[in-house]
């Protein structure tokens, strides 16, 4: 059975869905006005890998991750791009399928945008504003957080300790609200920004709204998981609960999962330190399934460190695995050993997605594999777990593979002919085409360097 860390109570609750062998999982996507970084990246293979072990595990998963394409750093990055908020947007989608894709990242069952919900939005906006839940200023709409009972619980915040927190803040919109925590539903437009009609004016929505009503038109009222990274806890997820529940009465996730951060060599990445590193710009050094293999294999609620030497490991465990994927079938395998590895991984990936231990499993798997232990039922295993996280190893290659394994019969030929030049040449033939022969008590094995 499997369990979830469930942000909301700070506990590990066995998985229950709403209905059998279904999963609505929602997952907060990016605001697309530049390429996405590291940390965008990781949160997107975090929750992809546990969509994969879900589907894995005979669920069938209704997967919505949304864009933010209006914003104000959309309005900003089009004013210094010469484009319009649309045109950005359009760009920058664009850019994030392309990069998630050599991340072997699977499509969203629907990736929706916010200028698609806006007639949604607005009569969303609407209800709160009935419920008394929100009120008008000047245009803007703002949500009236004393409201709302347990307002904060998600992040284990007492209103009181966040109005505390809240009290010195000054901004723009301070004047206009009840409180400092209330937050903005509508946006009324400013001269020159992308806007739209409401019933209180020209603008445009909130940033927490849109997941809202995004959530709850294509999922329900209730969901199953909702998902991201750990700096939405609050307060984007805290807002996202309080308008969700107040309009609809109903609980708006009934698990709440949240991945950890990424450090660059130890430090926290930020643009400011000159370590902010976009996937766009990785990917033109690092391969996709490198970069992957190493986002996917850690848990994804501890935070990860990303450094050279991290890459440089995920590349040299992957060749491992690769090597164990070639390995040349024998006729017949120990079953129920194969079942005991298939059994310990389950295991591992059902207490909370432990992507490490899982990872550890199939390293086992492998070492057994290239102790002889290989047919097409265990290649068929080793495929499928490798498949959770995302890792595909292309099996066009079975035709090189075939030519080695005639070029490896040849060599031995020639070894018992005592014919050793040959048998020199087409090993040195082998290594310079990066083809390692080992020599091993149960005959020659080989492997890609």
């Amino acid at each position: 059975m499997i369990k979830i860390y469930d942000t909301m109570t700070r506990s590990l609750r066995e998985f229950q869905p709403i209905e059998e062998k279904t999963v609505r999982m929602y997952v907060c996507g990016p605001t697309v006005y530049n390429y996405i970084h590291i940390g965008n990246a990781r949160s997107t293979v975090a929750f992809d890998t546990i969509r994969r072990y879900f589907e894995y595990r005979g669920y069938q998963v209704n997967y919505i991750s949304n864009f933010t394409d209006v914003d104000d750093k959309i309005i900003k990055a089009g004013i210094e791009l010469e484009m319009t908020p649309k045109e950005v947007a359009d760009t920058f989608i664009a850019a994030f399928k392309e990069d998630t894709g050599k991340l072997f990242v699977k499509p969203a069952t629907n990736h929706p945008r916010v200028m698609d919900y806006i007639p949604n939005i607005i009569n969303f906006i609407t209800v709160l504003l009935e419920k008394g839940y929100a009120y008008e200023a000047s245009g803007d709409v703002y949500y009236r957080v004393t409201k709302f009972k347990d307002y904060g619980k998600l992040a284990n915040k007492t209103l009181a300790d966040l109005e505390a927190g809240a009290s010195g803040r000054v901004d723009d919109e301070r004047a206009l609200k009840e409180n400092p925590l209330d937050f903005a539903l509508w946006k009324s437009a400013k001269e020159g920004e992308i806007s739209w009609d409401s019933p209180w004016g020209a603008g445009r929505p909130g940033w927490h709204i849109e997941c809202s009503v995004m959530s709850t038109e294509l999922l329900g009222d209730t969901i199953d998981i909702h998902a991201g990274g750990a700096d939405l806890e609050f307060p984007h997820h805290t807002n996202e609960i309080a308008q969700s529940e107040a309009k609809t009465g109903q609980t708006f996730a009934n698990y709440w999962m949240h991945n950890g951060f990424v450090n660059v060599d130890n430090e926290k990445m930020s643009k400011s330190l000159g370590n902010f590193v976009t996937v766009h710009d990785m990917l033109k050094t690092v391969d996709g399934q490198v970069l992957r293999f190493f986002l996917a294999t850690q848990h994804y609620r501890k935070p990860i460190n990303f450094t050279e030497k991290a890459i440089h490991d995920a590349d040299v465990n992957l060749k491992y695995l690769k090597n164990a994927y070639s390995q040349s079938f024998k006729e017949t395998v120990d079953e129920k050993r194969l079942n005991d590895f298939v059994s310990q991984f389950t295991t591992a990936m059902d207490d909370d997605f432990n992507a490490a231990n899982g990872i550890t499993v199939i390293f086992e798997l492998a070492k057994w594999i290239n102790s002889g232990n290989y047919n097409q039922a265990v290649k068929t295993v080793f495929s499928d777990l490798l498949a959770v996280f995302g890792i595909f190893f292309d099996d066009e290659e079975d035709i090189l593979d075939e030519a080695i394994e005639k070029l490896i019969e040849e060599r031995q030929q020639a070894r018992e002919n005592r014919d050793f030049a040959t048998a020199d040449r087409i090993r040195d033939d082998l290594a310079k085409k990066g083809i390692k022969l080992l020599d091993t008590k149960d005959g020659v094995r080989w492997t890609r360097a």
